[in-house]
């Protein structure tokens, strides 16, 4: 998109950090539109990989994926070698068949605790969806329907001890808030940190939009 073209830039020209990769996490709480804003960054980048942290986690383990993240597509991004990671299947309820993930210039991962301790040696920049737990939630339920109010109520509290333990935010380098057209892009609590780190650095003059 447009809108984020200039941001885009900001990203491709970061230092890589995961071998020739520059690893960028969309974070934030389930509902809060990562996946739709992950689309539309990738779009922007040319067309970037995006993992989606939903195919490395399971219904036992939301946020028991660590090991898998490191094992499957770390580790092999950082050698420059292409990963293979095993998505799961959230109907059948079992890892389906490898898929591949190129280590191309930027590569996106979004989910729920992407930003998290574990993950973020690895990454270029950490962008956070700055919409409040309680409305994402309720976003995210109503995408769902009430089929699916079980699941959610678990996932919930999963979620709320995951980030009370380990909160990304404080870590991020820009908050994306969704707007009626586009994203507001602004800096995030690491923007003082360093220039080096911080993708708004360039384009922080710019009005959000």
């Amino acid at each position: 998109m447009d809108d984020l073209a200039r941001h885009a830039d900001d990203l491709a020209a970061l230092p890589p950090s995961c071998g020739p990769v520059r690893l960028v996490a969309v974070d934030g709480h389930a509902g809060s539109g990562k996946s739709t804003f992950a689309a539309r960054l990738a779009a922007a980048l040319g067309g970037a990989p995006v993992l989606h942290l939903d195919d490395l986690a399971t219904h036992e383990e939301p946020f028991g994926w660590t090991g898998r993240l490191r094992e499957q597509v770390l580790l092999p991004l950082s050698r420059g070698e292409h990963a293979h990671y095993a998505p799961y299947d959230w109907t059948e309820r079992r890892f389906g068949p490898a898929r591949a993930l190129e280590p191309a210039p930027v590569v996106l991962v979004e989910g729920v605790g992407a930003g998290r301790r574990e993950v973020r040696p690895w990454l270029a920049a950490l962008c956070w969806m700055e919409l409040d737990r309680e409305t994402s939630w309720e976003r995210g339920r109503r995408r769902d329907g009430a089929g699916l109010t079980g699941f959610w109520d678990g996932w919930t509290l999963a979620e709320e001890r995951h980030f009370a333990g380990d909160p990304s935010r404080p870590y991020a380098d820009a908050l994306v808030r969704q707007l009626p057209e586009g994203y507001a892009w602004l800096p995030g609590p690491r923007a003082t940190a360093g220039a080096n780190r911080n993708v708004t650095y360039r384009s922080q003059a710019a009005p959000p939009y």
